[in-house]
């Protein structure tokens, strides 16, 4: 049969829109299909509440290349990035607090209230995570190299043997080697994915989020009109290439023949054909549930089963009629802008406990919370004199122990709650509505398999080459001209547009090579 497209994209996510992109501006025939009513996937802005818009699942722009934003030309479909300064504020229960500026030395500042030692090597603590990153980040827009490969090019460097110790270090003991006052190793106590920090390579693995470090401060920070300012940037510019982006448009399966990729069924029985077939799903929604079964061998589909997707999250949402008042941190020195991130872990055994309890299958009773009122740059994401707030929760438990979270969610929520309202006295008075999003209900919205926010772990052994399996890590997969382009592929998750952007290239070089 003759296709109706060259290539058929599913899935509206950001990488999705990226590669759709690409493609079409290489002057294929692109249609990308969208589940839901809108174009973004976990990347958007929704009014979860009359006149209050929320970026509803992911929440800050800090990775996004610049290459994509020039080459898409973002800026000129309307992206725009608010630049925080200070990036966070952090309360602690006895009234004190951090603030984290731009200015190392103000930070110093406010660090060494804590400790001395801690403030002088506050420098040094960024300059280790600055070179972690810059060993992986080079391959951001390439295909992922194996750490064989990384250990070749770094021989003889001074890099070598921090290299070697970067692989097995945890992150644990980097906190406890630079600071030494639990306040600032609460502060930045932080393991991702990994969720143990005292897991053996829990900071190789994290050095994924320090390549921020290489952001430009100008693409660092909260968008205009929350992150859907990003993902309606990214269609405008693929429609501006000539790429048809469909939405309503459910998939019911991938249509295989011969072992080769060819179209897709939609869900009211429409099969449209295609030449090459790109998925911005999960590795595990791709290959179990769109992928006829029959098309995969069994040792395929059992190493796809047991990809990791055991790190979850909650997103609480609440409309406020006024701000938060932490003005008991600011002795009358305060600016509404400092509340624009707000972390709240006082600890590394508070964050400890977070992750333990997960583990049991329990909501955490020591919740990490990360904080964003983004209305306090951003006033058109709430009515006048009010905010929106968002809450993004480190850990949850994918399945609950007890319960299931449908039963569990408004306890939950209210817990949360109580949490932040020990900092803000005043929130529940000033809570005119709020949901919460658990790992179900971000499976439901989002169709992220068990609610993971960068469709696989990103661990140790679900990294680089790794990523999403041994063998299968450049974006191609089993079956010929189906491609994979979302978060479980190099480098993963978070708002980075590079998964997009590297399945391209691989598409069209393999396009140019079959016409060739």
């Amino acid at each position: 049969m003759t296709p109706d497209h060259d290539v058929i994209i599913i899935g509206g996510g950001h990488n999705g829109l990226v590669t759709a992109g690409y493609l079409a501006e290489a002057g294929l025939d692109v249609l990308l299909l969208e589940r839901r009513d809108f174009l973004g996937g976990a990347c958007v802005t929704e009014e979860l509440f009359p006149g209050y818009r929320f970026s509803a699942c992911s929440y800050i722009c800090h990775l996004l290349q610049n290459k994509v934003i020039e080459e898409l030309e973002l800026r000129k479909h309307g992206f725009e990035v608010y630049h925080l300064d200070p990036s966070r504020f952090q309360p602690y229960p006895d009234g004190s607090r951090l603030l984290v500026w731009d200015d190392v030395e103000r930070t110093q500042e406010e660090i060494s209230r804590f400790s001395r030692r801690d403030a002088e090597n506050f420098p040094k603590w960024l300059d280790f995570w600055k070179r972690a990153a810059s060993i992986i980040y080079p391959y951001f827009l390439t295909t992922p190299p194996t750490i064989s490969q990384i250990a070749e090019r770094l021989r003889g460097t001074d890099d070598e043997m921090f290299f070697d110790r970067l692989l097995t270090v945890s992150v644990k003991d980097v906190l406890t080697e630079f600071f030494e006052s639990e306040v600032m190793q609460g502060a930045y106590a932080q393991a991702q994915d990994a969720g143990d920090l005292n897991a053996p390579g829990s900071a190789w693995a994290y050095t994924f989020i320090k390549c921020g470090n290489f952001t430009k401060p100008e693409n660092n920070g909260i968008v205009k009109g929350g992150m859907g300012g990003i993902t309606q940037a990214m269609a405008a510019s693929a429609r501006a290439r000539g790429a048809t982006l469909q939405t309503d448009a459910t998939i019911d399966h991938i249509v295989v023949e011969d072992g080769t990729a060819c179209g897709v069924a939609l869900a009211d029985g429409t099969e449209i054909r295609s030449r090459i077939v790109v998925s911005n799903a999960d590795p595990k929604r791709t290959f179990l549930k769109l992928v006829p079964r029959e098309h995969l061998s069994p040792n395929f589909v059992k190493s796809t089963t047991r990809l990791k997707t055991n790190a979850a999250y909650l997103k609480f949402h609440a409309a406020l009629n006024d701000l938060p008042d932490f003005s008991a941190y600011f002795n009358g020195d305060f600016d509404p802008r400092y509340l624009s991130e707000i972390k709240i872990c006082p600890s590394i055994e508070y964050y400890e406990r977070s992750w333990e309890d997960a583990k049991r299958g329990e909501p955490s009773r020591a919740p990490v919370i990360e904080v964003q009122i983004p209305s306090v740059y951003d006033p058109t994401m709430a009515p006048a004199g009010h905010h929106v707030m968002s809450i993004w929760v480190l850990y949850a438990p994918v399945h609950l122990r007890e319960g299931t979270w449908d039963e569990r969610r408004q306890e939950v929520g209210e817990a949360l709650i109580d949490t932040l309202s020990a900092y803000a006295p005043n929130l529940r008075d000033i809570i005119v509505d709020w949901s919460l999003f658990t790992p179900i209900d971000l499976e439901r919205r989002v169709g992220l398999t068990d609610g993971n926010i960068r469709h696989l772990d990103i661990v140790a052994s679900q990294f680089l080459a790794q990523r999403p399996l041994g063998g299968w890590a450049h974006y191609r997969t089993p079956i010929a001209n189906l491609y994979l382009c979302g978060a479980g592929t190099h480098p993963g998750g978070e708002v980075t547009g590079a998964p997009g952007h590297n399945a391209a290239a691989v598409i069209l070089s393999d396009w140019s090579n079959a016409g060739d």
